[in-house]
């Protein structure tokens, strides 16, 4: 199949299409959490698996929803990102449909669940490079924030949304999940048009200068670092907290974290977008440090406010790495976004396993504490090692005027270190 046609490279388009692809956004995200957070209590408690099977089920999965970005790229490059996106909503819709026979087969519900990861890792870099394609690099900070919030929403509605039906109802949750699916996918079909794989050619028009090898080595870099330690928080908060305060209380912190991404991220999404890359570094890790280092004091007031600092940090840190993805890359938006998607898994994976040996033995010595005191200096090392790389990195990407080197990829905005702002690709990323 060729790429799709549309509105034609650098060429604008209407809001409707963002506006519904933002809603199915949220409704996607809606969808898969009114099931996903449930996993290893349907695997375990309904379907009988143990623990140490329904962990490496939920390991392999996740890995291939993330590192799976990579083909969503390829895939999108061969036959376009609507296209992309609609294979992806049918193969996720035939996996929550297939849950309804696995209620009562293990193997038949481990496969439902590796069709949904498959269908999670081919959608959301096609999503992302629909949704910037066209759009200028003062349009792209808005637009990839708005996305983070539909998707946050939808996190934050998904769980409470299910609980009724998780354990008494699960075939009506599934069968009302699938039939989300199979709306959106016709919504996508008959709503979205087709539009340029790599979108507008980048200033600087056809002849400018190609990007340089590595250019993606560092927002890659930092995406890992990011990740991995930020799911210290995801994957072991409800291990330290619930034990200490409640698991409603729990329950509300992760409520009151994803309405904060939902309206914060938007409301800073220019200044961090005017923040220079180390600058970003500096003040996402050391929110991410301070937040480590308080949800370790215990009780209501510092877990809760761990949880905020930490939040302060995801924002920051997650969209400026998608901006400095798409400024440092000449290469397709849907491609950069593959590319994050896998470092998010390394980063996921990684913070898995070193996570669950760290944490088992800060539990044996009853030193729970001392693990997010861990994790808080882990925060504070690694982007001293990184920053060196910023600056060597963007030593390269200067505009035309001033110094005479050759704009990078960003085009003629280039992507500047120090005082100025970190721009996005003039268009195609």
């Amino acid at each position: 199949m060729g790429r799709e046609r549309g509105t034609g490279a650098g060429g604008r388009r209407p809001a409707g299409p963002r506006l519904f692809l933002l809603a199915g956004s949220f409704l996607i995200t809606l969808g898969s959490f009114a099931v996903l957070p449930y996993m290893s209590v349907l695997l375990h408690q309904r379907l009988g698996l143990g623990l140490g099977t329904v962990g490496a089920v939920l390991a392999v999965a996740s890995l291939v929803q993330f590192s799976g970005g990579v083909v969503g790229a390829a895939l999108a490059q061969r036959i376009g990102l609507r296209s992309t996106m609609l294979v992806a909503l049918a193969v996720r819709t035939a996996g929550f449909a297939a849950f309804l026979p696995g209620l009562d087969r293990p193997a038949v519900a481990v496969g439902a669940l590796f069709l949904v990861s498959c269908g999670a890792a081919l959608y959301l870099p096609a999503n992302k490079a629909y949704l910037v394609a066209g759009a200028d690099e003062a349009e792209r900070p808005r637009l990839l924030s708005a996305s983070g919030s539909a998707f946050n929403a939808g996190i934050a509605l998904g769980p409470p949304a299910a609980a009724p039906f998780v354990l008494g109802s699960p075939g009506v949750l599934f069968a009302g999940v699938t039939v989300l699916f199979a709306v959106v996918g016709l919504g996508h079909a008959v709503l979205l048009p087709a539009v340029p794989v790599t979108g507008p050619a980048p200033a600087g028009g056809p002849d400018a200068p190609a990007a340089r090898p590595g250019e993606g080595v560092l927002p890659f870099t930092v995406t890992v670092v990011s990740v991995y330690v930020f799911m210290f928080f995801q994957h072991y908060l409800a291990l330290y907290a619930v034990p200490r305060t409640s698991a409603s209380f729990y329950g509300v912190v992760l409520m009151a974290y994803a309405c904060l991404l939902v309206i914060v991220q938007p409301a800073l999404s220019r200044w961090i977008a005017g923040l220079s890359y180390r600058r970003a570094m500096r003040v996402g890790f050391g929110a991410m440090a301070a937040g480590t280092a308080v949800t370790g004091l215990g009780g209501h007031a510092g877990i809760g406010a761990g949880a905020a600092l930490i939040c302060l940090g995801e924002i920051v840190l997650f969209l400026k790495n998608d901006l400095e993805a798409l400024a440092r890359s000449s290469a397709a938006p849907a491609v950069v976004f593959g590319r994050q998607r896998l470092a998010a898994g390394i980063g996921a994976f990684a913070s898995g396993v070193i996570g669950g040996q760290l944490y088992g033995a800060a539990e044996g010595a009853g030193m729970e504490r001392g693990f997010w005191l861990a994790v808080s200096l882990q925060c504070l090392v690694l982007p001293v090692l990184l920053i060196p790389l910023a600056r060597r990195g963007y030593a390269g990407f200067r505009t035309r005027s001033g110094d005479g080197l050759p704009a990078g990829p960003a085009g003629a905005g280039g992507a500047r270190f120090g005082g100025g702002a970190a721009r996005g690709a003039g268009g195609g990323g």
